[in-house]
């Protein structure tokens, strides 16, 4: 006997129910909303200052040295799974120009690599979450800029665990070094801190 259909469509109505919610809600509430198999997870952002220049000077820095095609995406529309009922939203997407001509979010195995900017708000969300969850929605390269303390990691190279996919190479970097998102090597020169 198994109780698995039960457990799928229950879990496929709530998760429906989380994305009325949040489609209900775009707009009206500060931050960002995303999906996380926990939960709702508000992120109260603030829309401007280091958070937001972080985001514009790391997405300008990748575009200047990837190939025309590509593009280092900030904005809607979120990436989402709903076999793994989760919708995320990267501060930047690098991902095909051609893969975002969709209606509706973005399939997670287009994009080549999820930026995040750490929020001083919710910093778990992006470094235990998020460091979970994007291996599991198949983006195979994570990178984390945190103005908190000047440093950050870049994740890769999806395996295997008996928790489920995880990366298995980290490279941390300090603010002021080289980083290498993907195949393409970016400054982290001026990249502003948290007061």
């Amino acid at each position: 006997m198994t109780i698995a259909p039960d457990d799928a469509r229950r879990d496929a109505h709530l998760y429906q129910a989380m994305r009325d919610f949040v489609a209900h809600t775009d707009g009206v509430l500060p931050g960002k909303l995303e999906i996380t198999r926990e939960g709702i997870v508000h992120d109260m952002m603030a829309p401007v200052g280091p958070h937001e220049l972080t985001t514009l000077r790391i997405r300008k820095r990748m575009e200047h040295v990837m190939p025309e095609e590509l593009v280092a995406h900030t904005g809607t529309p979120d990436v989402e799974s709903v076999q793994h009922g989760m919708m995320r939203h990267p501060d930047v997407m690098v991902i095909a120009e051609a893969d975002m001509e969709v209606a509706g979010s973005v399939d997670p195995h287009t994009l080549i690599a999820a930026i995040e900017v750490v929020s001083r708000s919710n910093p778990d969300n992006d470094w235990v979450s998020k460091v979970r969850d994007y291996p599991l929605l198949g983006i195979p390269v994570y990178a984390i800029f945190d103005p908190r303390t000047g440093s950050g990691a870049v994740l890769s190279d999806i395996h295997r665990t008996p928790e489920g996919p995880r990366y298995a190479t980290r490279k941390d970097f300090q603010y002021g070094e080289d980083v290498t998102i993907a195949e393409w090597t970016i400054s982290t020169d001026d990249l502003p801190r948290y007061a």
